[in-house]
């Protein structure tokens, strides 16, 4: 039963997540993004985080709507949560403030919680080990 608490947590932070980056946080998100990110891509900063809100919305929302594909969402949302880790350490690193991370300690806790954020997603849905 607690995987299953888990998993919906993990879905409502993600559905919240995923809201922020199209609204409220919009704007402050954009310094989160790597310089190199738009070249290699071939967009801009905007495009970028509401792609990524919306990537955001649709693991959410999936992990609540398909549970029997739980497992294969759970390592998507772990591979989501090692791809945007770039832009953790690009914030880290260049101080920037954004939505709900103005010091530099936040940002360095951020960087920390990612491999927890991994760890929560695989173990919430059965796709690490013991599941």
């Amino acid at each position: 039963m607690t995987r299953v608490v888990a998993r919906w947590a993990l879905a409502a932070l993600l559905v919240a997540a995923g809201a922020s980056h199209l609204t409220w946080g919009r704007r402050g998100y954009r310094v989160v993004v790597p310089d190199w990110a738009p070249r290699l891509l071939g967009t801009d900063e905007d495009t970028i985080v509401v792609g990524s809100g919306v990537v955001e919305l649709m693991l959410g929302g999936a992990l609540v709507a398909f549970p029997r594909e739980r497992r294969r969402i759970g390592w998507a949302v772990a591979a989501f949560f090692v791809a945007v880790f770039p832009g953790n350490v690009h914030q880290w690193r260049t101080g920037r403030p954004a939505p709900l991370l103005r010091t530099d300690r936040a940002r360095f806790v951020r960087l920390l919680l990612q491999p927890a954020l991994v760890a929560w997603a695989l173990w919430s849905t059965g796709g690490g080990r013991g599941g």
